[in-house]
């Protein structure tokens, strides 16, 4: 028997909150102007981990700025969100515009764990999107390091990430280097 639909898109968030709350920013390799932190992401702003109501907060059109992210209803997300929730190896974090209700940045950390390096872990971050609407807050700079010190906090032993050439300089900025590495795809859909 599935949820009534009003317990579908609760508060419930994907991951303990106080990981965020808790990150050594001391640490953190960029410089931002004005100040910012995940504590104080700017004016009205909060970053926090997703949680399902975030659907109605125009997730997906966030993302959609980024890739087609298709139709999904309710019962999808929550179900995505509760498998990424049980794993435990997913943090997905949002910036959310308080006075409006809206969700205008997100960005994600999926934790692999291997067998290699004494069975370590590698994170990776994916899905980084800044809205329109909200490009030149340093949002993209704040998800990005906070997923960063996320990944270093949960002790992965190497941290990675996609992108196109345009935005390598930006990266950069993080201590990360392009690798030997050759980046490989195989479509099975669009």
């Amino acid at each position: 028997m599935s949820p009534p639909s009003g317990m579908l898109l609760d508060e419930t968030p994907l991951f303990d909150p106080s990981l965020l709350q808790d990150l050594d920013w001391s640490s953190n390799m960029v410089s931002f102007s004005p100040p910012v932190s995940p504590s104080q992401p700017g004016e009205g702003l909060v970053l926090r981990p997703l949680c399902p109501a975030d659907l109605d907060r125009g997730y997906y059109k966030v993302l959609s700025q980024l890739t087609v992210a298709g139709d999904v209803t309710k019962e999808q997300f929550r179900a995505s969100f509760e498998h990424m929730k049980r794993t435990g190896d997913y943090y997905v974090i949002v910036v959310e515009d308080a006075n409006l209700g809206q969700i205008v940045a997100t960005a994600t950390l999926i934790i692999e764990h291997k067998f290699i390096h004494s069975c370590a872990k590698r994170g990776r971050i994916e899905e980084v999107v800044v809205s329109d609407v909200c490009r030149g807050k340093q949002l993209g700079k704040l998800l990005v390091s906070a997923l960063t010190l996320l990944s270093k906090k949960l002790q992965c032993y190497k941290i990675t990430l996609e992108c196109s050439q345009k935005n390598v300089e930006f990266y950069k900025k993080f201590g990360y280097t392009a690798s030997n590495e050759t980046y490989m795809e195989r479509r099975f859909f669009d």
